[in-house]
Order: structure tokens, then C-alpha cells, then sequence
């Protein structure tokens, strides 16, 4: 059973609108790069390097270096926080 604190990290790491964009958008395109996301979100890739680096920080989201670009995907647990993210956004 986690401790408070730890579920705090968790939660903290989604406490913004564009790291959950972020986290639906890796569940269903996994290995995008961080350009992509930017591209995809129409955001500024200063802003989306800094929110997946708090997603990655807090556990939910993974980096695989390959050459010069980054493939981001969800880690186990930010695959459990978008489902709980679907479920609590449909109920």
C-alpha cells in the first residue's frame, strides 16, 4: 500500500491540464517524440520539455534515448492514472 507521500508525488505530477493532455495523448501513441507532442498539442516544446520532465520525475512517464530524439511512453503507473483519469472524466 503506498504512504501519503507517495500518492502526493503521483498526484502532483498530474496537477496540470497539459501534463494530462500529455498522458491521454502517450496512451494511445506511444514512442511519440517530443517535438510530436508539441506538434500534436500546439504547444511551445519548452513548455511540453517541462512537463514531461515532471511526468517523468513523478513516476508516470518513461524517456528511451534513441540517437538524438526521445520516445516518451507511459510507465506502469501512468498507464493506471489514465484509466482512473477516463473513468473519473466519464462518471
Amino acid at each position: 500500500m503506498k504512504t501519503a507521500k507517495q500518492l502526493e508525488r503521483y498526484f502532483k505530477g498530474v496537477a496540470n491540464h497539459r501534463r494530462l493532455e500529455i498522458l491521454q495523448l502517450l496512451s494511445t501513441s506511444p514512442g511519440i517524440s517530443l517535438e510530436r507532442i508539441a506538434e500534436v498539442l500546439g504547444c511551445n516544446i519548452k513548455t511540453i520539455s517541462e512537463h514531461t520532465r515532471r511526468l517523468v520525475q513523478a513516476g508516470l512517464l518513461n524517456k528511451q534515448y534513441q540517437g538524438r530524439e526521445v520516445a516518451h511512453s507511459l510507465s506502469p503507473y501512468g498507464s493506471r492514472f489514465v484509466k482512473f483519469i477516463t473513468t473519473f472524466s466519464h462518471s
